[in-house]
């Protein structure tokens, strides 16, 4: 297999930036979700939101990364080619997967910028986006905790349309994203 997308297929490159960002996402929410398991002001607890930072920051970098690996590939065609709707539809769903990925990693930062709060990277702390202001750190929070919950159901409706197309339409949607096929 080749690391760049072909005509019918993605590149290794591609399918292994998509599943690494599974894979950090639902680690970003799964440090989330748990943290409640553990008492407020715990150190677990806080170890988890940490984690939580570190994580959704890499998805960031990542994301801005796999847009610059978009723009200088191709995007294999679907076989049989779906109908016109859907492939805008699908256009969409990526947009708005991009803008999750890049815009809730940022809105993150910012909320603990706005808030005076150290914002870890694997042992750095990353300047602050803005000067301390609590209007700016509650509003940022509210709308990364909405953008978070939007973004299960963009997740939930992108794996659906996977399994959709796989098993009812019987396109190569999935498979040219699976690694190792043939």
């Amino acid at each position: 297999m080749t690391w760049r997308n072909t005509a019918g297929r993605y590149g290794s490159l591609s399918i292994g930036l998509h599943w690494l960002m599974l894979l950090l996402i639902a680690a970003a929410y799964a440090c989330m979700e748990l943290r409640g398991m553990f008492p407020k002001g715990s150190d677990a607890r806080e170890a988890m939101k940490t984690w939580h930072f570190m994580l959704g920051l890499s998805v960031l970098l990542l994301a801005v990364f796999r847009v610059g690996v978009h723009f200088m590939g191709t995007a294999p065609r679907v076989e049989p080619a779906p109908p016109r709707w859907q492939s805008r539809l699908a256009r969409w769903m990526h947009a708005a997967l991009y803008g999750l990925m890049i815009g809730l990693p940022l809105l993150g930062w910012l909320t603990l910028s706005a808030k005076g709060a150290p914002v870890p990277f694997f042992g750095m702390h990353l300047p602050p986006l803005v000067g301390e202001n609590r209007s700016v750190a509650d509003w940022a929070k509210e709308i990364h905790e909405i953008g978070a919950t939007v973004g299960y159901v963009l997740i939930g409706l992108h794996a659906a349309a996977a399994l959709f197309h796989h098993y009812v339409v019987r396109d190569d949607t999935l498979r040219r994203m699976l690694p190792n096929h043939v």
